[in-house]
């Protein structure tokens, strides 16, 4: 029976994972998806309106999705897995207690010190959108508790409904209200405004979805099987507070760095004297990379939010060969893709820019900053590996670290480069934070994280797969296609560029046998590309 219950047990927890997992690429996908035509309805000045408060709502639903619901649901699973009716009590009590407080203040900070952060930032104007999305802030507590309940007691499917809930009804209110407001002639500040309401509608059907499982659950009873118990309300304000932050500062680097270009960028442009509404649009422009950026590191992410519970559970176990093993597969995988990424959105990023944003303004800029996909992923991949491993705290710092780095870059190379000058800092910023989280890995599994072989072999492959794209866009070109004045013709471009780019790269890496045959059948779709290649043989 004991045995027949641990399988029960831990077949949920995988069931678990891999929902959560499936609704994490979906949201991550919805979010980076819908600035695309945000940006084709509002412009470039729309969309930097948008992007200078964004950051806000993003730390918000970070803390709301990774977060505080993460800790809370460690804490009824350590203390409450009995069904202790007291620790349940004290840990929803006390989470629910030390996250109002903190809805509370990060609401009261932005609400009435809205006017004074948006003349920090440069922009008056921006005050009014700023104490919109501090509205978001007061609905944190509900949906971190719950979700936090629903995941300590191994039922995953609200969360995961509640998240691609949230996401859909956000992106659809964004996209409908900016749509009416601009059509109706109310301004990008007015359309901007409708956007950010989206928040407040996505964390509303957030609560709506969950109390409806709540209710949904009638059977779903706590019995008193314990009065008492060993939990406190220190150890669960402690946890909030360390646990909580440590694996958000992680999971936040994107909206930090977002965060610091909403603060700096624009007030450098206007302070190395560029006209306000010219710098207005050259940060719109530069904001197109946000979404490339995100697309590009799905994958590394959602291969990251499985390689937490494989680590710990490793760790637990002292199984340190599995540890290095798992390791460095992940950091090859993210490589692969990181590498394929950037160099392949490099290569096709003029007929891309025209293809998404209607025109080929930023596209150096934006070639820049598609190497940042790159530093980013291995960085994404290394930080859960560490918090698998109890060094959250030392992933937490270096992103810290990462982010003091930025600002300081910002303020020397945004008046001497102006937007070139920020995707610079941010590519830098983001090596440094994958060099230091794979210095520290290095140390903690004290083995190689790569060889040197594979690194080569993803290199020459993207060396071979831009040498291939660029030929066949300038034979396009040469063919009397015109991409750059013809949106159709950019689609045609991009597509054809990126599907040519990735089975030149894909057949390359196999070739060179960067994957084992076995590592092969453990990634998605593995096998059928191993069977690709033993046909061309």
């Amino acid at each position: 029976m004991d045995v027949l219950s641990k399988v029960t047990t831990k077949h949920k927890i995988w069931e678990g994972a891999f929902i959560l997992t499936i609704a994490a690429l979906i949201t991550k996908l919805l979010s980076a998806l819908y600035r695309i035509p945000y940006q084709n309805i509002a412009g470039d000045i729309g969309f930097y309106i948008y992007q200078q408060v964004y950051p806000f709502y993003g730390i918000a639903l970070v803390l709301s999705t990774y977060g505080f619901p993460v800790v809370i649901s460690k804490l009824i699973a350590e203390y409450g897995v009995k069904k202790n009716t007291e620790a349940m009590k004290k840990i929803i009590f006390f989470s629910f207690f030390v996250i109002s407080i903190f809805g509370w203040c990060a609401f009261s900070l932005l609400y009435f010190g809205a006017n004074h952060i948006s003349v920090f930032m440069g922009d008056p104007n921006l005050t009014p959108l700023i104490k919109i999305v501090s509205l978001s802030f007061l609905l944190l507590p509900v949906i971190s508790i719950i979700r936090g309940f629903f995941q300590g007691i191994r039922t995953m499917t609200p969360t995961a409904v509640s998240q691609v809930t949230e996401q859909s009804v956000r992106v659809v209110t964004i996209l409908f209200l900016s749509w009416i407001l601009i059509s109706s002639g109310y301004g990008v500040y007015a359309a901007a405004a409708g956007a950010i309401f989206g928040s407040i509608t996505g964390g509303i059907a957030a609560i709506f979805t969950l109390a409806y499982f709540l209710l949904k659950k009638k059977t779903h009873r706590l019995e008193h099987k314990a009065s008492t118990t060993t939990i406190t309300g220190s150890i669960v304000v402690k946890s909030i507070l360390g646990q909580g932050f440590t694996i958000c500062i992680s999971g936040l680097v994107l909206v930090l760095i977002q965060l610091i270009d909403a603060f700096s960028l624009y007030a450098y442009l206007l302070s190395s004297g560029i006209e306000e509404t010219l710098a207005k649009q050259l940060k719109g422009i530069y904001d197109r990379g946000q979404p490339l950026i995100q697309l590009g590191t799905v994958v590394a992410t959602s291969l990251s939010l499985t390689l937490v519970p494989l680590i710990t559970s490793a760790k637990t176990r002292n199984d340190h060969q599995f540890i290095s093993e798992k390791s460095n597969l992940a950091i090859r995988i993210s490589l692969v893709v990181g590498i394929g990424a950037s160099v392949g959105l490099a290569s096709v990023i003029e007929p891309t820019n025209i293809m998404l944003f209607k025109d080929t303004s930023g596209s150096d800029v934006l070639f820049v900053l598609a190497f940042s996909i790159l530093f980013t992923s291995l960085a994404l991949t290394i930080s859960p590996i560490l918090q698998g491993l109890g060094s959250a705290f030392v992933s937490a710092l270096i992103v810290l670290v990462g982010m003091a780095i930025k600002w300081g870059l910002n303020y020397i190379l945004i008046p001497l480069n102006q937007t070139m000058g920020a995707a610079i800092a941010t590519v830098l910023a983001f090596l440094i934070i994958a060099f230091l989280h794979s210095l520290v890995l290095q140390g903690r599994i004290l083995k190689p994280l790569i060889t040197l072989r594979p690194i080569m072999m993803m290199v020459l492959s993207s060396i071979i797969m831009a040498i291939t794209v660029i030929s066949y866009i300038a034979f396009l070109s040469w063919m009397f296609i015109d991409i750059e004045n013809s949106r159709v013709m950019a689609v045609f471009a991009a597509i054809s560029g990126v599907v040519i780019g990735g089975v030149v790269y894909i057949f390359f890496i196999l070739k060179g046998k960067v994957f084992s045959d076995k590592e092969l059948s453990l990634i998605p779709m593995g096998d059928r590309l191993q069977t690709f290649l033993q046909t061309k043989k």
